[in-house]
């Protein structure tokens, strides 16, 4: 039944598709199990573990060295996305993560099936997602024998791929069934670790088919205790505090704290700002939150370093990289950081001159006890500071003047997705890198966390306009991404929504270019480069795929398209002709640029514009 949906869905109609759609899922609920037996193979054994190990989906491009393992996942109560490159999947599997909570899986076959996932798992790793990936690889008998995508440490290097290391925080391969108790035992023991944790499991094609006793797999993993810091580390850090007005900035790490957050800001009257990842984590429509720092940030986050500067800085689960402070010397108090984080290898490193009290907990562990000092204190000596909130510079908002039409100005559609996506609906927004990240960063507003995504790590073209469709399957709900025209053509999955008919919006900002890059050489007075592209029409792409495609040309089209889409039960990609000469917002960016000695090069300084990793 499940191959016959995938053969009928990409002929039927909008109402027909949503049939089809909910037929899948009861296929997919209601397909038969075998009786159990104590013999299994490896393959089913690995499908086994997976679920065992709370993994809800999978995702992937299937090939003939793997194809029993793919046959045992499919075969399983785990949801297999069959991707249309392996990219593409793992980008999905890492938003899938971060929409459901539950880690997910990546499989591959042999070969390029395996090299081609490594940027998304790249991904995965930098963005703190919980990743697994099964593939396979040429039995021992086969290898140094000039195989079909033979991979052996005669075509691949071993380190990194393969290994424990830089890539993967666990890697093992699968020689024997025996193996597989162990290496369940390690799987669930990082997974159940706080932070991200990608392993690579790879099991030659004559082991998948290997039997074993599936009594001897166990079915439960191990658990850890919550890592916090002991009562005498907080009450240093809140005696800090104390000394004078703090300010708090907040990282994606911060995102299961955000009601405590908001708690220990509202009684301390501390300034509140958030890294690109953060946003949504304090409400940015709270009086005193003060502004997004770095890439795509506002420019009233400096303005208050400068003319109300606190003297210490609460830093709550964010790396300081570069996209979050552009390592910006006036960003660093004159008593330094707090800086709290649940890997011990963060605090000091982004700062390696700035004083700063490093201590490694859980965000919401730590703020709960310190919270609970504050309360018990609130009569003795320990007194915090606070700002008036009414004093704080508030993030700087754009106007533009009313009465065009067309191209269309990214600043009118931000302001419709405002009304329309963000406030109402409750879809995951995220954005691609480049100047989509920088409009929407800037100009959305979210007031709860876990609303919106980018990658501030590796930051790759593609990661967006696929894992878009990994956040919807996973929330089985909208998911919406903010794209440029060269990441929507680098690599899609367009195909994949339509076959499951997954609700993913894609928002194409179409100018014809590589904006980010244009705007920046021009920024620079650099001459010659080329960053054209010829202008697609993705309506008529999404088409001939099988999605709902929508042109908007006009400013006043805009939000009847935003209201389409938000509407539709599959998948829909609206590409809007944008005008592409309007200046991306980047006054954090050019801030901390110069800060670094960046100089244009042009006699006439040109407005603000974005261009990362100069």
């Amino acid at each position: 039944m499940v191959q016959n949906f995938t053969k009928r869905v990409s002929s039927a109609s909008v109402e027909q598709k949503e049939a089809l759609r909910q037929s899948y899922a009861q296929a997919k609920i209601s397909k038969p199990t075998e009786e159990s037996n104590e013999n299994t193979t490896v393959a089913e054994a690995v499908a086994q573990m997976c679920e065992n190990l709370g993994i809800k989906s999978a995702y992937g491009v299937s090939g003939g060295a793997m194809a029993s393992l793919w046959g045992a996942l499919s075969n399983s109560d785990i949801d297999v996305l069959n991707f249309r490159h392996e990219a593409g999947a793992a980008f999905a599997a890492t938003e899938g993560y971060f929409a459901s909570g539950n880690p997910t899986v990546v499989f591959t076959t042999a070969g390029p099936g395996i090299t081609n996932a490594l940027t998304g798992l790249f991904a995965a790793r930098g963005e703190g997602a919980k990743v697994i990936l099964l593939s396979a690889c040429t039995s021992a008998a086969q290898r140094g024998r000039w195989a079909i995508q033979e991979t052996s440490t005669d075509t691949l290097p071993s380190s990194g791929i393969f290994t424990t290391g830089t890539m993967f925080n666990y890697a093992s391969t699968v020689e024997s069934a025996a193996q597989l108790p162990q290496i369940f035992r390690k799987l669930a023991l990082g997974l159940s670790q706080p932070g991200g944790y990608v392993a690579h499991i790879t099991i030659p094609t004559a082991v998948q088919n290997m039997s074993m006793d599936q009594t001897q797999l166990p079915e439960k993993g191990v658990s850890c205790s919550l890592v916090t810091s002991s009562s005498e580390v907080v009450a240093n850090a809140a005696k800090l505090l104390s000394q004078g007005t703090f300010a708090i900035w907040l990282g994606f790490g911060a995102r299961g704290a955000a009601s405590e957050i908001r708690q220990l800001a509202e009684k301390t009257g501390a300034a509140v700002m958030c890294s690109p990842r953060g946003k949504g984590i304090f409400p940015e429509n709270h009086p005193q939150f003060i502004g997004v720092t770095g890439l795509g940030g506002h420019g009233s986050v400096m303005t208050y370093m400068q003319e109300q500067a606190p003297i210490r800085t609460l830093v709550l689960g964010s790396r300081l990289s570069e996209p979050t402070s552009f390592w910006n010397q006036e960003m660093v108090p004159s008593r330094g950081f707090i800086h709290v984080d649940i890997d011990p290898n963060v605090p000091g490193v982004a700062y390696p001159h700035a004083e700063t009290l490093g201590i490694q907990s859980d965000v919401q562990a730590f703020v709960l006890q310190l919270l609970s000092i504050l309360e018990a204190d609130e009569k003795s000596q320990l007194q915090i500071k606070t700002s008036q909130p009414s004093s704080l510079p508030k993030p700087e908002r754009i106007t533009v003047e009313p009465g065009q039409e067309s191209p269309i100005r990214p600043e009118i559609l931000m302001e419709a997705i405002q009304k329309v996506i963000v406030d109402g609906s409750d879809a995951v927004v995220m954005a691609e890198c480049g100047n989509s990240f920088t409009w929407s960063t800037n100009l959305l507003q979210f007031n709860q966390a876990n609303r919106y995504r980018v990658s501030t790590g590796v930051g790759a073209m593609g990661h967006a306009v696929t894992g878009v469709v990994g956040a919807a399957s996973a929330r089985n709900g909208k998911a919406v991404a903010i794209v440029g025209d060269g990441a929507m053509l680098m690599n899609n999955e367009i195909s994949t929504a339509v076959k499951y008919q997954i609700p993913a919006i894609w928002i194409v900002l179409n100018d014809a270019r590589y904006n980010m890059c244009h705007q920046g050489m021009k920024m620079l007075g650099m001459t010659g480069a080329d960053a054209t592209i010829p202008e697609t029409d993705f309506q008529m792409i999404a088409r001939a795929m099988g999605a709902e495609g929508i042109r908007v040309t006009k400013e006043s089209e805009i939000t009847a398209a935003l209201k389409q889409a938000i509407a539709a039960n599959g998948p829909v990609i609206i590409d809007v002709l944008i005008d592409p000469d309007r200046p991306a917002p980047s006054k954090g960016r050019n801030k901390g640029l110069a800060c670094q000695g960046v100089k244009s090069t042009s006699e006439k300084k040109p407005k603000a514009a974005s261009f990362p990793n100069i």
